[in-house]
């Protein structure tokens, strides 16, 4: 039973939760820089395109880099800060049962919201295959590719960034008590995440089903990020959205 408790504890801690999530980071930008041109070379999960914009916004040319900069330097200094507080050594299986965990998440991920869905919208229709209708005509890199880059940026950007802001904004401005604010935020935030795949080339056309799975979606992932912390969300994320996106 400690072990069980340490783990939970240990796997949502910055240390393990950043340095888990750095292969995502690592695979994502490795297979956009070796993608040849005409490949799929100027493809690019929209949630990174968003935070890299902001950067290109106030830094022009050099947003970019400076914004893959930014996250490298502070998610190391975060995870290193954290791991100096903490005496113990980073122990491998950990980031083993880390991974075991958001696999079994992943793989029940699509039917547990699903379900949830089927009983808010009486629709037949099968989010899967109208979520791949858009990218049918890719290959399996690309694929691979937008999944890791939304199971990373899309929880960095919708959960980290703007969940967090919302619930910032509630507390402080709107002056809601935190478990309000927090509930506020989520739903707001899940909104959000759920009207945005809606939008550039590669979105979706618009459908009531798809949009309340998304959004159930968001919520159980605002919930995940908050239970289990960002490293195992980004990875269930990733991995669902592969399982999804490549068995079509």
């Amino acid at each position: 039973m400690a072990d069980l408790g340490d783990y939970w504890r240990d796997s949502r801690s910055p240390r393990y939760s950043l340095l888990f999530a750095l292969p995502l980071f690592l695979l994502y930008q490795g297979m956009i820089a070796f993608t040849p041109p005409g490949a799929g070379a100027d493809l690019r999960n929209g949630a990174d395109v968003m935070l890299e914009t902001l950067f290109t916004l106030v830094a022009g040319a050099r947003g970019p880099l400076i914004f893959l900069s930014v996250l490298v330097v502070l998610g190391l200094w975060i995870a290193g800060r954290d791991w100096r507080a903490h005496s113990r050594d980073l122990r491998g299986r950990v980031f083993i049962f880390m991974l075991l965990e958001a696999t079994a998440l992943a793989l029940v991920f699509g039917t547990a919201v699903a379900t949830v869905t089927s009983h808010v919208v009486q629709a037949t229709a099968a989010i899967g295959h109208a979520a791949q209708q858009p990218l049918e005509s890719l290959g399996a890199q690309s694929k691979l590719m937008l999944s890791v880059g939304a199971g990373l940026y899309e929880e960095l950007l919708f959960r980290v960034v703007l969940v967090g802001s919302l619930a910032w904004a509630g507390r402080f401005l709107l002056g809601l008590g935190a478990t309000v604010a927090g509930a506020w935020a989520a739903v707001l935030g899940a909104l959000i995440f759920s009207a945005c795949h809606y939008i550039g080339a590669y979105g979706d056309q618009f459908q009531l089903y798809s949009f309340v799975f998304r959004t159930i979606a968001g919520l159980a992932f605002s919930g995940l990020y908050l239970l289990r912390g960002f490293g195992i969300t980004a990875w269930t994320h990733a991995i669902y959205d592969a399982v999804l996106m490549l068995r079509g």
